[in-house]
């Protein structure tokens, strides 16, 4: 099934019974985002609002919070034609008569691939135009409570180059600061952000149009990490299986998407900035209070029912872990094209995605997989990855114990660890020294195995330690103090119990042994909590420049001062919400 808009596939969620109506009034300071967390936790349905106080629309939130749901939405035609694109590359390439002729069912599907333009009556975003404080009575969000204000969450940001005039479609979050005027949160590796900047240069304001709701396919674009050269909105046409629809907007600007709930219509001044956050994010921790552009708002045009789409991050899983595992999926067999000697590829929704990747790669010859490793690193969104695992063996990235065991079974500590200081991080990732900077590491395990891991912890006590769980063979999980009494213990672990430890290749210091049960906690708190420059200790010996190391590598995953706080509901909020339950779901 192909849906053109919101609604249609808000009618398919009521006919799966994966649709609940909530009639009864709800707050949206608060109060709707705890809903939101309960339901999501509990692989509920999609939530619609319709009584949202102060607020013009209804509300729906939990779109994509199954995989499931994210099925319904884009169903198994775009895996199946991305896949069919990729195998007919060697076929049609040269094209011959024969070949075309095999390939037809293929090249008519492309030929629907694009945009198209209808007239305004047949473009329902048109309906209704608000020029005179165009952001009130939307229902703006605020999902914790130390958010800096409600935010706009499920934006679809699109821009254009400046000077070549190509576009780029993005979700990123936007701070309701009166009724016209909104943070834009840019980070420094957004396709939206490069635009600014060739903006900001010229001393020119950037146009920008927000659209909120339209096809499902146009809001996984807007979060898919497809290449700078690669047009969103193709890419939406394409999961789609047919020509997105635009249309002139009347007031000037960007052409609208027809089918979209509102196109909120602005521009970003060039060298204005203003306080943005803090904000309750995706890994799972409050992202600090940071200067970021301003987005003006002109007008808003919306359908005269429109309905306000909205999502809740928080910590995994959240809505984006199915999107994105529905997009990785999509994506994926286009890496070997993009990257050659890369066969597969999963970043770890877990963790926030840049905070860890795992890749499968072509060893035809000795060090060819650290070849693939730079590679990926430097591919687009990829090149903030913070920790990258590599391998040349078969295995099911997804399943990370797996994964975690063939490279320990695999890597050489003299030469298969490389950390990089001094790089760029993920702006939503506080554990390098300041904003936007920190450190990466690549690990590599390939060829045949090295040793054997061990199952079962059996060597005594350990200084400073209190508890030991094992995550998977060759992984240990331990816990002591914490960093703020006691910063040293992973430094004095590796040099006082570094030989006992020896045959386990990875220890883990954390605050709780009881990660070590589960691949979401495990994968959350260990990859959000360290900084490999500054929380990697071994022994270690230098050659040539390159440093070696000696088994046990220990990872110190404790919470450090600095870090920001971790995201937990407010207590009011939550009885409020235990109070009403039987209300909402009457």
């Amino acid at each position: 099934m192909r849906f053109e808009n919101l609604r249609s596939f808000l009618e398919a969620l009521r006919k799966e019974n994966q649709l609940k109506v909530i009639s009864a009034p709800v707050d949206p300071n608060l109060e709707l985002a705890e809903i939101h967390r309960r339901v999501i936790d509990e692989q509920g349905p999609a939530l619609l609002f319709t009584n949202v106080k102060g607020a013009s629309f209804p509300v729906v939130t939990n779109l994509f919070g199954t995989s499931r749901r994210v099925d319904l939405a884009f169903g198994p035609r775009p895996e199946q034609l991305m896949k069919d694109i990729i195998a007919a590359k060697d076929t049609l390439l040269p094209p011959t008569p024969k070949a075309v002729w095999d390939q037809r069912q293929l090249l008519l599907d492309l030929l629907k691939v694009g945009t198209k333009n209808v007239s305004s009556d047949a473009a329902p975003v048109l309906q209704q135009c608000k020029t005179e404080a165009p952001l009130a009575g939307l229902p703006v969000l605020t999902s914790w409570q130390e958010d800096g204000g409600p935010f706009v969450t499920l934006p679809l940001v699109y821009t254009e180059h400046p000077e070549n005039g190509h576009h780029n479609l993005g979700m990123y979050r936007m701070q309701v600061y009166d009724d016209r005027t909104t943070g834009m949160h840019w980070q420094i590796h957004k396709g939206g952000g490069f635009h600014y900047h060739e903006a900001e240069k010229r001393g020119q304001a950037l146009p920008v149009t927000v659209f909120l709701g339209g096809p499902p396919a146009l809001i996984a674009s807007a979060i898919a990490p497809v290449p700078e050269h690669l047009p969103e909105l193709l890419l939406t046409s394409l999961i789609m299986g047919q020509k997105l629809p635009l249309v002139a907007n009347p007031q000037g600007g960007h052409r609208l998407v027809a089918e979209a709930e509102f196109a909120i219509c602005g521009s970003v001044a060039p060298h204005v900035r203003r306080p943005e956050g803090p904000f309750g994010d995706h890994y799972g921790y409050y992202s600090l209070t940071h200067d970021f552009p301003v987005f003006n708002v002109s007008h808003v045009w919306h359908r005269k029912d429109a309905i306000y789409p909205a999502t809740i991050v928080g910590k995994p899983r959240q809505e984006d872990y199915y999107l994105g595992e529905f997009l990785q999926k999509l994506l994926s067999p286009a890496f070997p094209m993009a990257m050659p000697g890369v066969k597969d590829l999963w970043t770890y929704a877990e963790t926030g995605f840049h905070a860890l990747a795992a890749a499968i790669v072509r060893e035809s010859y000795s060090r060819e997989a650290i070849v693939s490793a730079f590679r990926i690193l430097g591919e687009g969104q990829l090149s903030l990855t913070k920790f990258l695992m590599v391998t040349d063996r078969e295995v099911d990235l997804e399943r990370f114990p797996t994964l975690l065991e063939t490279v320990l079974e695999r890597f050489d500590p003299l030469q298969d660890l490389y950390v990089f200081g001094n790089t760029s991080h993920d702006t939503l990732d506080y554990t390098g020294d300041r904003l936007n900077h920190g450190s990466k590491a690549v690990l590599v395990g390939v060829g045949e195995p090295k040793r054997e891991l061990p199952a079962v912890y059996m060597g005594g006590e350990l200084p400073g330690i209190s508890a030991a769980a094992v995550y998977c063979r060759g992984c240990l999980v331990v816990s002591g103090a914490s960093y703020t009494d006691d910063p040293g213990l992973a430094s004095r672990l590796t040099e006082e119990a570094g030989d006992r430890l020896a045959q386990w290749p990875l220890v883990i210091v954390a605050d709780e042994t009881s990660i070590a049960g589960d691949q979401t906690a495990f994968l959350w708190t260990v990859f959000t909590r360290f900084n490999p420059a500054a929380d990697i200790y071994a022994r270690t010996q230098v050659k040539r420049h390159h440093i070696g190391y000696e088994l046990p590598l220990v990872i110190d995953a404790r919470m450090k001062p600095g870090y920001p706080d971790e995201l937990f509901p407010r207590e009011d909020i939550v009885k409020l919400v235990d109070s009403r339950w039987s209300e909402y779901f009457a």
